[in-house]
């Protein structure tokens, strides 16, 4: 085959495929696999049609080692139906609305979160929020961005 109808074909055989849907931020956490313990908290808030919008969002996403970390019972007490109000105060302090790449971060800006308060930005010694180190920043999704932390962070209660 010539140069011109290998490119012809791989053309035509491009503009068939069909480019695949990108997942949302519930869906994303989830085929991640390291957020099992996050998207079981958004699940108990009430969170997840939220999280499933139109968006954008940026989302802080604790691994499960992160909430492995915080104090024996912690989660479990938080996944109680009594404290869901306490529960979504703490997942929405990971969220900011609109979508911010690690491009759009300043040293030490201050974000607001859709829980009303806000997280500090330090690049000084790599990216962190608040004293959560970013792991991994910039994991797309159809509705905003993920940035992987290692801790949890907590709003003032």
């Amino acid at each position: 085959m010539n140069l011109s109808k290998f490119v012809a074909a791989a053309i035509i055989a491009g503009s068939v495929a069909v480019p695949a849907k990108a997942a949302d931020i519930v869906d994303t956490a989830v085929a991640a696999g390291s957020f099992k313990t996050l998207v079981a908290a958004v699940q108990a808030a009430g969170l997840v049609d939220t999280l499933k919008g139109e968006g954008p969002f940026t989302v802080f996403a604790p691994t499960d080692e992160a909430f492995a970390a915080l104090p024996a019972g912690t989660v479990e007490d938080l996944l109680k139906p009594e404290n869901k109000d306490k529960l979504v105060k703490i997942l929405t302090y990971h969220v900011v609305a609109g979508k911010v790449m690690s491009t759009d971060l300043k040293d030490d800006m201050m974000a607001k979160t859709v829980e009303g308060g806000e997280v500090k930005i330090d690049l000084d010694n790599g990216p962190m929020v608040n004293d959560a180190k970013v792991v991994t920043a910039d994991v797309a999704a159809d509705n905003g961005v993920i940035h992987v932390i290692d801790k949890v962070i907590m709003p003032t209660m």
